[in-house]
């Protein structure tokens, strides 16, 4: 089928929005021995109603088929004409970054994912044409990357894994990811037997290989993968090939702090480098973790986990707070052991706003991290932080109409900044330096779902709120729960159990966030111990009940560690999970947000409405001016004038500047 037809299947009005499936979880954590909490099967979460069902409604018809066609047109984007080139059915050479292939890959699990939700056989149609030539651009041993294939078809000479900065492992590693969840929501098992056969010949690579080889591991997805491909097939060598790649990591001798590679995993402590490249390491441990009882890999995870959270982590869940950064202090005295590390996470405190980078993809890695240490633990406090970055800084890479993305999420923006930084502050449809970010947000988009409920042998884990229908079977039992809210605008949930085991335990996760919550069961208040973050229904719980609980949607504004030195005596606004921000376009247009100032203890009012068909709930409120003068100098005296009310709106922080395109701030001076 020629490439104009594959897009207009994608473009089909045909997409019209429809639930009805029942396959495997995106992390098939079901036989992981040490996984406290399994993940619920692909498409036995349905939203809705409400905000996730809107979103989900929106990535089946406008973000997956805008994918499509940008990664299917050779005109924008080269990742599959890539394919078609390896595959010696197109002439040409390689274009685009080398990590595009993994870029496709994730198109390609968004599409499996939605597909999940929708058994939308359009969706299974695209996949079938474009897998085919993904065999073709195989090698007979297994090895695939388009970059080396077509670069051995013009100098006849075998190249792979020759470049330190080579992403053939990430590539792969996206590979098995996509592939195992083909398998898990078609039944199918050709991509996961392209990804079967790429992780043998890195098993066989990896065997032969020395340390300096394994260097080659940039931005570490295979970690994940090769746990994933074990979950799926069984087979033991990928579990032990999880182990290996760990066990090797560190074992050079000019290893990076840029790559985590300086010093072995199993010495590490803080959180250190690229911030994508660490977190997908970070989840790809946690993986391994859920499979093996080993305590020098899990208390090393605690202990950068609590680094980040505690010291080098924004207010939205962003990561890495650095374009570039320097490693291991930046102060030594021997500059030769300085290095250079770009999207770096900044020295403990150092989080600065304007500048702020925040690549997207790695405050998905902070999710996917997240979601497996929680898997692993059966802790809610992580849950607390993948919502966090899930509603903020995840959100924020997509305009709300879901067609064009950003790269870095900044929690300031200025017209009057005097310098450009390397990446565009407004959300454009293609990236062209490095695009990885866009289809990294839509497969987590279509993935919402897997994240919301959690199981276990005795329980059911409620992790995510809003409007959706759990309906599964786990260890043979059938559990069937309705969910009614209009989380996170409100914060009341009500359940209806239409099959329960009797003998299970409903676990309502109450955020940090929160601090209480109220319950009632069948319309009588309960009170209910709290363990590791859930409030805990257990026992005589049957058919029919009636689950409400009630989480205080009060308006906060937070401030930060007073080390933070680029928000001190500032506060940012914050209602349940969502972080807010200032836009100009919400005060006078002689008003420059960055003179206005908040009072402690400031009411605000809701404010409904519909920015490019997304419901939003607004904040209204007051801030203050004391000087309204015209910059033209570094420094100036202080007003002793009385302070001027200025009414403001505020936004969620992931819905700025889809309106208009001006200046932006999370953060204000306490007045």
């Amino acid at each position: 089928m020629k490439k104009r037809k594959l897009i207009m299947i994608a473009l089909s009005a045909a997409f019209a929005w429809k639930g009805q499936a029942q396959e495997k979880s995106i992390t098939n954590t079901g036989s992981s021995p040490y996984a406290v909490q399994k993940a619920v099967d692909m498409g036995d979460v349905q939203w809705t109603k409400g905000f996730w069902a809107d979103r989900t409604k929106s990535c089946y018809e406008q973000m997956v088929p805008q994918l499509w066609h940008v990664y299917t047109d050779a005109s924008i984007s080269h990742a599959y004409r890539n394919f078609e080139i390896a595959a010696g059915l197109e002439k040409g050479e390689h274009t685009g970054p080398s990590f595009h292939d993994g870029d496709f890959y994730k198109t390609l699990e968004a599409v499996c994912a939605i597909y999940a939700q929708t058994k939308d056989k359009k969706l299974l149609h695209m996949l079938d044409e474009v897998i085919p030539v993904i065999r073709k651009a195989q090698r007979a041993d297994g090895y695939i990357y388009t970059k080396a294939t077509i670069d051995q078809q013009r100098s006849g000479q075998n190249i792979e894994f020759q470049d330190r900065l080579s992403f053939e492992s990430y590539n792969i590693g996206h590979l098995m990811t996509a592939g195992c969840i083909h398998y898990r929501a078609t039944g199918q098992r050709e991509l996961l037997d392209i990804a079967i056969k790429a992780a043998d010949y890195l098993y066989g690579f990896y065997k032969k290989s020395n340390p300096t080889l394994a260097r080659n591991a940039i931005c570490p997805s295979h970690y994940m993968g090769t746990v994933e491909l074990y979950r799926t097939t069984k087979d033991q060598k990928y579990l032990e090939l999880a182990k290996h790649l760990i066990d090797i990591k560190g074992e050079i001798e000019d290893g990076t702090d840029d790559n985590q590679d300086r010093i072995p995993f199993r010495k590490q402590h803080k959180a250190t480098g690229h911030a994508v490249r660490a977190s997908y390491l970070y989840a790809g441990v946690a993986d391994l973790c859920a499979e093996i009882a080993d305590t020098t890999l899990s208390n090393r995870l605690f202990e950068i986990w609590s680094d980040v959270t505690k010291h080098k982590m924004y207010i939205t869940g962003g990561l890495g707070s650095l374009y570039d950064g320097t490693s291991p202090d930046g102060t030594s005295y021997n500059p030769s052991e300085v290095q250079k590390i770009h999207q770096a996470f900044g020295r403990d405190y150092q989080l600065p706003n304007l500048t702020a980078h925040n690549e997207s993809c790695a405050n998905i890695g902070n999710m996917l991290w997240n979601w497996r240490m929680a898997n692993f633990t059966g802790d809610a406090k992580y849950i607390d932080v993948l919502e966090l970055a899930l509603y903020n800084s995840v959100l924020s890479g997509i305009s709300l109409d879901g067609d064009k993305f950003l790269y870095t999420n900044p929690l300031s923006y200025s017209s009057d900044l005097p310098f450009q930084q390397r990446w565009s502050k407004k959300r454009v449809p293609y990236i062209s330096l490095s695009n990885c970010c866009p289809p990294n947000i839509v497969r987590t988009i279509a993935e919402v779902a897997n994240y919301a409920y959690g199981l276990s042998t005795d329980a059911v884990a409620v992790n995510l709120y809003g409007g959706n229908e759990l309906n599964t079977t786990y260890q043979g039992k059938h559990i069937n729960i309705v969910q009614e809210s209009s989380y996170p605008w409100e914060g009341t949930a009500t359940f209806t159990l239409k099959e329960f085991p009797s003998n299970y335990t409903l676990k309502l996760r109450v955020p940090g966030w929160a601090g209480k919550a109220e319950i009632w069961k069948n319309k009588v208040k309960v009170e209910v111990p709290i363990e590791k973050g859930y409030a805990l229904l257990a026992g005589s719980l049957k058919k029919g009940d009636r689950i409400e609980i009630s989480l205080p949607m009060e308006v906060s504004l937070m401030e930060s560690n007073p080390l933070v030195e680029e928000t001190r005596n500032q506060v940012a606004v914050m209602r349940g999970p969502v972080v807010y921000c200032l836009e100009k376009q919400d005060v006078a247009a002689d008003v420059n947000i960055f003179d206005l100032k908040m009072k402690q203890g400031e009411q605000f009012a809701l404010r409904n409405e519909n920015i490019l068909g997304q419901d939003i709930v607004l904040l209204e409120g007051k801030a203050y001016r004391t000087n309204s003068g015209k910059w033209n100098s570094l420094y100036r005296k202080t007003s002793d004038g009385k302070p001027e009310t200025i009414p403001v709106r505020l936004v969620p922080y992931f819905a700025w500047g889809n309106r208009t395109f001006g200046d932006m701030s999370v953060w204000m001076p306490v007045f």
